[in-house]
């Protein structure tokens, strides 16, 4: 039985109806604080932070997508208006690729990645080994200030340099590595080559990446206890494994939804779409912000005794927009297509090339089509898009879960 010790604190514990109590009771004054931002006051205006009460009042509200802030952030420079803190009282500001310009706030634990590193086995007095980059992105202040809030020592190695970090590590001895995977398995690979001792690692809490079963099960067995963590630089820290290793665990900081891919839509329990997050960040206080990213929420509790949601983790992106006969053809156009047809459930689109020609066809899940309903929502394909679509009918429940809406098959070359 797990005791009081094996967790961050008494969040992770406490019951479903409690946790979610406390956060909607804290969501008006987040969305007030939201309304600040010149920019969430713009989309925000119509929105009366006392009456978002619950999950389908949360679903009401516009979302946000991290597909559009480098536009936004052009028009708006720094933030897009998003921030609720100004620029000069801030502690960091970073740029991530696209660019996105993302801020760090001056609150211990900005990020809030102690609970993952604790989750992971780090502890007051260790020496953590970080190699998430420094430079200009912000991974490697995401982990130290998580390490710091912890107690933990922190060499700041970075990317790169593999025999300065094997030196550093055989020299120093820390007990925990940060980084992504493939870079900790090139230096325990460089380590014996070398003939370094770096037996010292113990554990390890990775990111950015994909952790496949066989290189988390040849970093363990080279002595590194490995758990991951879903964290982004606009939000933070997302989810993190525990050492259950059964899905994700979020973190206690936001309330996430699952959406259907181009809509504002919740999905069923179980099925994929893509992540969206409303955060309780006072300096950027993010509302149902869309990260592109596709996951599912996994029903029940962590053995582990935290009882927050669980996810599968990172499963692709949500963004698949593609382009057919020179048209850009967008998830949420296929969207409307269902909306304007109740008669259909889910749908895919998916794109092929026949005889040098793209082709369009909609797979749409319906327990009653009929020539007239697939003329109709043929029509409004064209409508939309203003391209020709060919509909078919498929049973209830028969597409893939696997979040995506638009499929290209198309082959390349």
């Amino acid at each position: 039985m797990a005791a009081a010790g094996d967790f961050y604190d008494a969040l992770e514990t406490r019951s479903a109806d409690e946790r979610e109590r406390a956060q909607f009771e804290a969501l008006p004054a987040q969305l007030r604080r939201a309304k600040t931002a010149p920019g969430f006051a713009r989309v925000l205006k119509d929105v009366d932070p006392d009456a978002v009460k619950d999950r389908a009042a949360l679903a009401r509200l516009p979302v946000t997508r991290k597909s559009s802030l480098i536009g936004a952030q052009k028009d708006a420079p720094p933030f897009a208006g998003l921030n609720a803190t100004a620029p000069g009282d801030l502690q960091r500001i970073f740029m991530s690729p696209g660019p996105i310009f993302d801020p760090e706030g001056r609150r211990p634990d900005w990020w809030r990645l102690a609970r993952a590193l604790f989750a992971a086995g780090f502890r007051r007095g260790d020496v953590v080994h970080n190699c998430f980059s420094y430079h200009l992105t912000p991974a490697g202040s995401m982990l130290e200030m998580g390490a710091h809030a912890l107690g933990c020592a922190v060499i700041p190695g970075g990317v790169g340099n593999t025999e300065s970090q094997v030196q550093a590590i055989a020299g120093l001895k820390p007990q925990g590595y940060t980084g992504t995977p493939s870079f900790l398995k090139i230096i325990l690979d460089k380590a014996k080559e070398l003939g370094a001792d770096v037996s010292s690692l113990k554990r390890a809490l990775v990111s950015a990446e994909a952790l496949p079963p066989a290189l988390r099960a040849e970093l363990d067995g080279r002595g590194v206890a490995t758990l991951q963590c879903y964290a982004s630089a606009d939000l933070g820290l997302i989810a993190y494994e525990s050492p259950a290793k059964e899905g994700m665990i979020l973190d206690e900081g936001l309330i996430l939804e699952i959406l259907r891919p181009g809509t504002g839509d919740p999905v069923p329990p179980g099925e994929v779409g893509e992540v969206v997050v409303t955060s309780f960040n006072q300096d950027y206080p993010l509302v149902r912000f869309a990260t592109g990213d596709l996951s599912a929420v996994l029903p029940g509790a962590s053995p582990c005794g935290r009882t927050n949601t669980r996810i599968k983790g990172w499963m692709g992106r949500a963004d698949q927009t593609t382009k057919v006969k020179g048209m850009f053809v967008h998830p949420e156009q296929v969207a409307e297509v269902l909306k304007r047809h109740p008669a259909v459930g889910r749908a895919r689109l998916v794109v092929d090339r026949i005889n040098d020609n793209d082709v369009m066809t909609l797979k749409c899940e319906t327990a009653g089509g009929d020539a007239a309903l697939a003329a109709a929502v043929g029509e409004t394909i064209q409508a939309l898009c203003k391209l020709r679509g060919a509909v078919e009918f498929v049973a209830p429940g028969s597409l893939p879960n696997d979040g995506k809406v638009i499929e290209d098959v198309r082959k390349v070359g």
